[in-house]
């Protein structure tokens, strides 16, 4: 065998012993379950006894009548655009604002990204005090009828408290992103258009959004996956309530696998979930990406 040779299964076992174990974790973890559960969605199963049956397609023709699953995805789709939305128009602001020469710039960012550390469960929990008992505290104190209200008691109210303790938890890791894509824009190009008449609206609109569209895109990308994702604050806030109308589509895949013992119906939501989310995912990304390109 050649030294040439040697060399090359040398590098060859090297790469291999590195990346064998990610490659096992990620077929062990997500690959086996996530085609275990395209298996499970075409079956009849409890997920306890030994009797499993074969559904064909009835699971998925199933939910087309499934009132609670519609009520589900619809909500869904309400929440992710609502938080798509403020996520990203609230962390560039916040982005824009930090960016300037303010003294306290670097206490402003820790104090805005510091809510993303905490858990979302944690956080849930400590907005959950916060509504249901210093808000009605508010309301006696200073009369305002709108924090006299039990908000998550009322509908419409639970779902913007959703919307706010999303915004609050999550905007600061927005802020991050479009602080960095901020900070490499080239300052040369700012002073020519100023030289050229341009005033702060017209360098944003023309200069600075087209510079920060990749940072746009990655923070589209991870407002509407963790969007269509979100359980941690529904199951810690809102539970789904009041009356199952905040509740989340992964909340109630989660409730019909583990509560209904509804597992291989549940796990066809879960397949049909996967393809909705990837679908809206691409087309998100090759969009944006080809305006970055005409850009």
């Amino acid at each position: 065998m050649s030294v040439t040779t040697t060399s090359r299964m040398r590098h060859l076992l090297t790469y291999a012993a590195f990346v064998a174990p990610a490659v096992l974790f990620f077929t062990m973890v997500i690959l086996v379950p996530f085609m275990r559960a395209i298996l499970f969605s075409f079956q009849d199963w409890n997920g306890i006894s030994s009797d499993i049956r074969w559904a064909g397609w009835s699971n998925y023709t199933k939910m087309m009548s499934d009132t609670g699953f519609l009520k589900s995805f619809s909500f869904t789709i309400k929440y992710v655009l609502a938080t798509t939305i403020l996520l990203n128009v609230v962390g560039l602001l916040l982005a824009l604002v930090l960016n300037l020469a303010l003294k306290t710039r670097d206490f402003l960012r820790t104090a805005f990204f510091l809510p993303y550390v905490i858990g979302p469960v944690i956080i849930g929990f400590i907005w959950q005090f916060i509504i249901t008992r210093l808000f009605s505290e508010v309301g006696k104190a200073t009369g305002w009828v709108l924090f006299q209200k039990n908000w998550l008691s009322l509908p419409d109210y639970a779902f913007w408290s959703l919307i706010i303790v999303t915004i609050w938890h999550s905007a600061g890791y927005f802020m991050v992103i479009y602080l960095a894509a901020l900070q490499g824009v080239p300052k040369d190009m700012l002073e020519a258009a100023e030289m050229d008449g341009a005033g702060r609206l017209k360098r944003f609109w023309h200069v600075v959004l087209p510079l920060i569209r990749p940072a746009m895109t990655i923070n589209l990308f991870l407002a509407i996956s963790s969007g269509f994702k979100g359980f941690d604050l529904n199951f810690a806030l809102t539970k789904g309530g009041p009356f199952g109308t905040t509740e989340s589509l992964a909340y109630h895949i989660y409730l019909d696998a583990f509560t209904k013992n509804l597992f291989t119906y549940a796990s066809a939501k879960a397949v049909l979930f996967f393809l909705v989310l990837a679908s809206i995912t691409l087309v998100q990304v090759a969009v944006m990406k080809r305006r970055e390109v005409e850009m």
